[in-house]
């Protein structure tokens, strides 16, 4: 995973482009709104997407380019954002 090609990056980055759209956008999924955390999302999914194939595995070969499995690239860009908007949130509370 380290030694990745442009077109890897451009499709983790891809992931987490429609990722974090879905859940800032569409979900109204965040702590603050705004371009800041959206950008801050993308950052984040973009973690996310790398590391889901050696957290999550390789599923569904035929959804994959170069050792990049699509899947799992969702399920970690989706987890990694879970994670720390909730961590966020909680962290928040604690502190009023």
């Amino acid at each position: 995973m380290f030694g990745m090609d442009f077109l890897s990056f451009l499709m983790l980055f891809n992931v987490a482009v429609v990722v974090a759209a879905v859940m800032h956008y569409g979900m109204k999924y965040y702590v603050v709104p705004g371009t800041a955390s959206f950008i801050s999302k993308v950052i984040l999914a973009w973690v996310g997407a790398w590391i889901g194939g050696p957290i999550f595995g390789h599923w569904f070969g035929a959804l994959s380019y170069n050792g990049i499995y699509f899947v799992p690239a969702v399920l970690g860009s989706v987890a990694i954002l879970v994670l720390f908007v909730d961590l966020w949130k909680t962290t928040a509370k604690v502190r009023r």
